[in-house]
């Protein structure tokens, strides 16, 4: 294995940050988990070389009530494209591929079909017009196997294109498949085997690899069914094999193995690609507009995502019985991804809100740095009433207020201020909220919080408040009569 080393020093995102936010973020992570009834979520973050959280919450079989860990196996689904992508880039510097290459010349069955001039980098891109999944695509519901290399040739040559090349910007499984019969073709290996050397050996990944493998069957989570209202009950869905489309969605992987393999993708690391193809890889290749809107912008392999001020690309994937994200800031060196498992998982909401919890902590206002003297920890939680939760929560050095349940959690936030031991106040500020007002803190004979009476809104510790919540409303209603 090669290892690229990374100081501190190099870093634009400070560690020291980072870690001091990783309760807060696995905190929101847990609260979003249980408000949106998700089975599981895996998650790791990655500054530099350092891993600074890697959390399994919920449970692997939400039926069985068995626990989730952090090296359960989920399927990643379409990051298997950004793998493809980057075997590709890796086989043009070894002079074995051409980006400007035809199909034809790797899948020469295809030769004198409407597909055989399609380029490789026109697949890579999602511009060669080619069907997404097929004219019968029930195999994604379980109804039938994923098409193996027989199937997939046969139905590229009768039903491939659908586009002339470069008309439309049109997503497509089918032509990522291309790409792998374009790897093997140029490396004389099997796919698997390919990346299984080329990139999963390389960076020392133990729980990734291209496909479905029935000899760790035990070790992968198990994916559940969306719900279809909200009062469904979710099933337990199997694992399949993807066959001749492992390329486009085969691959299976941990939040933590997608955050070493993120950061390969970093400028300056040397693990995979030089700098060169990264760039080819992360750069706009379309920009996908639909109804009068934008609705993505995508590379080679690479979707690519702006998070407030900051530029990610990575990939999302969706699996029957998984929904997973990652993001990579090649630039600032962050990694961040989200496992679910469940049809209809967050996966992209909540990786989308630890990048904004992680800039939310990066940039606090001067001055409201918590005194040294202060143990912060001991005014952080989540505090209920009758109006809903809210978290009191450490991030890059000060408090700050936010609702957990907010899909975004930095939407609406009120920065904090220590008055004394047992005193904050809102800082002042243009807002909706208590701005300017106290913040008061009444402790338990084990120095925890009872309750906080925040702009004079008595709070309680979320479980103390269900105990609570009942004789409250009672109480109301026979006042009344």
């Amino acid at each position: 294995m090669t290892t690229t080393h990374r100081t501190d020093a190099a870093l634009s995102f400070d560690l020291a940050t980072a870690r001091e936010a990783a309760p807060a973020i696995e905190s929101w992570l847990e609260y979003q988990r249980r408000y949106l009834r998700t089975p599981g979520v895996q998650a790791a973050i990655r500054v530099g070389d350092e891993l600074v959280l890697s959390a399994a919450l919920g449970n692997s079989d939400d039926v069985a009530g068995t626990p989730l860990r952090t090296d359960h196996l989920f399927r990643i689904a379409s990051h298997s494209k950004t793998f493809t992508a980057t075997s590709i880039l890796q086989l043009v510097e070894q002079g074995k591929v051409r980006l400007d290459d035809r199909i034809e010349t790797y899948v020469p069955e295809l030769a004198g079909t409407e597909l055989a001039a399609v380029s490789v980098r026109e697949l890579l891109g999602h511009q060669a017009g080619v069907i997404r999944d097929g004219v019968d695509k029930d195999y994604w519901q379980l109804m039938d196997p994923f098409p193996d290399r027989a199937a997939l040739i046969e139905l590229c040559r009768s039903h491939g294109r659908v586009f002339e090349p470069n008309e439309f910007f049109k997503y497509t499984n089918i032509g990522y498949s291309l790409l792998g019969l374009v790897i093997e073709s140029a490396s004389g290996s099997t796919y698997g085997e390919y990346v299984a050397t080329e990139i999963v050996q390389r960076l020392g990944l133990k729980n990734t690899g291209a496909e479905w493998d029935p000899r760790r069957a035990d070790e992968y989570a198990g994916g559940h069914t969306g719900l279809l209202d909200g009062h469904d009950v979710r099933e337990v869905i199997p694992h399949v094999d993807t066959q001749a489309m492992a390329a486009a969605t085969g691959f299976y992987s941990t939040a933590e193995d997608l955050t070493v393999y993120g950061a390969a993708h970093y400028f300056g690391a040397t693990e995979l690609l030089t700098d060169a193809s990264k760039r080819v890889l992360q750069r706009e290749e379309s920009l996908v507009n639909a109804h009068g809107k934008e609705i993505g912008r995508y590379g080679l392999g690479m979707d690519i995502v702006k998070v407030g001020e900051r530029r990610l690309v990575g990939h999302s994937g969706g699996y029957p019985g998984h929904i997973t994200r990652t993001f990579i800031d090649p630039v600032d060196q962050i990694v961040v991804s989200v496992l679910t498992n469940c049809i209809g998982g967050p996966a992209g909401g909540l990786a989308t809100g630890v990048v904004k919890l992680l800039d939310l902590a990066a940039n606090a206002p001067a001055g409201t740095q918590v005194p040294s003297d202060i143990d912060a920890s001991r005014f952080c939680g989540n505090f209920a009433n009758l109006m809903g939760v809210m978290s009191v929560a450490l991030l890059g050095g000060r408090l700050v207020a936010f609702f957990p349940a907010a899909p975004d959690p930095v939407e609406s936030y009120e920065e904090l201020q220590v008055v004394d031991e047992n005193t904050l106040s809102v800082v002042p500020a243009a807002g909706f909220g208590s701005i300017g007002e106290k913040v008061e803190y009444t402790w338990d004979a084990d120095g925890q919080p009872s309750v906080v009476r925040y702009g004079g809104s008595s709070r309680w510790p979320v479980e103390a408040f269900r105990a609570r919540r009942s004789e409250q409303i009672a109480a109301a209603v026979l006042g009344r009569s």
